[in-house]
């Protein structure tokens, strides 16, 4: 049975925060109390954030990461080398590899990975726009830097055969990581020796 709220405002205020993944009910309620604890104004920069972040935040045009503006700092960095390109499933992947500070290329956000079981084909990434990325002839290495998971290892060999054609080598994390591993989760010494001691993707 559902928990009776004092306040129609409050029920709708749950509501919505336990629409939020890894919160239930209980935990939703507890952020909305603590959110009425606190002054206005805080409470108003908290929500301003929030609709910013909405309307505001936009994908990069080149790796597809999350940026303020069309280009992302990191494409848009000199210092960094534009001839590696490492290709990542989702953004918190791309965190992920910063964090190591062991690579200083670039980055390719696919956006997911194949999963017929969940209805993901090749069309719903963005493999296509990586195609056209090494086609220009700027990019000389793609490291596969995706979950070692059965979806994982077959996106690795969709976008093998879609780049095996233009001559730029393709390498692939080393598996240091335990098959079956989430990228996001993996602890950053592991997942920056993974970078660092890369193999040639056999396909």
């Amino acid at each position: 049975m559902q928990q009776q709220y004092p306040s129609h405002l409050l029920e709708q205020a749950v509501s919505e925060f336990s629409k939020l993944p890894g919160i239930g009910r209980k935990t939703a309620l507890r952020l909305v109390l603590h959110l009425l604890r606190r002054d206005t104004e805080e409470v108003i920069r908290f929500a301003d954030a929030v609709s910013r972040l909405r309307r505001e935040v936009r994908h990069c045009r080149t790796c597809h990461n999350i940026s303020d503006s069309d280009t992302c700092p990191i494409c848009s960095d000199p210092r960094r080398d534009r001839s590696l390109v490492c290709v990542v499933e989702n953004i918190q992947d791309v965190l992920a590899v910063e964090n190591t500070q062991q690579f200083n290329g670039l980055y390719h956000v696919l956006g997911g990975v194949i999963s017929p079981m969940d209805g993901i084909g090749p069309s719903d990434l963005e493999i296509d726009s990586l195609v056209e990325r090494v086609a220009s002839g700027e990019v000389k290495e793609v490291i596969l830097a995706l979950s070692s998971t059965m979806e994982g290892d077959t996106t690795n060999f969709y976008i093998y055969r879609k780049l095996s054609g233009y001559g730029v080598k393709l390498s692939i994390i080393a598996r240091g990581i335990s098959v079956g591993d989430e990228l996001e989760y993996t602890d950053e010494v592991t997942l920056g020796r993974s970078i660092v001691n890369r193999t040639p993707f056999e396909g």
